[in-house]
């Protein structure tokens, strides 16, 4: 194996472990999420008094707005792989490198 082809090598094994540890990281925090609402949801359940609606507003409402966040994190994780991939970084490398005398940004 020469040269470039260990760079290329390395190049994807780091691609690799960054997008092994940012979906770790998401599905982490999936299941954080689910294990804390389910527990606080729980504890609701059990000390709600007599004639007190369980379907509230307030007792989902940290599971609705830590529920955005996790929205938002899977959005990062999995967005950037469908539509701005290792593919179209390569392809936009490739054709940032074969432009000549380039002096404008994209």
């Amino acid at each position: 194996m020469n040269d470039h082809q260990k760079d290329i090598e390395a190049i994807r094994y780091e691609r690799a472990r960054k997008r092994v540890k940012s979906l770790s990281g998401f599905y982490k925090h999936l299941g954080a999420y689910l294990v804390v609402n389910l527990i606080l949801l729980a504890l609701r359940y059990f000390r709600l008094d007599p004639g007190e609606s369980f379907w509230s507003f307030e007792v989902f409402a940290t599971a609705f707005f830590w529920g955005i966040g996790l929205a938002f994190h899977a959005f990062g994780v999995f967005y950037n792989q469908v539509f701005f991939g290792p593919e179209w970084e390569e392809r936009k490398i490739r054709k940032l490198m074969n432009r000549k005398n380039t002096k404008t940004w994209e």
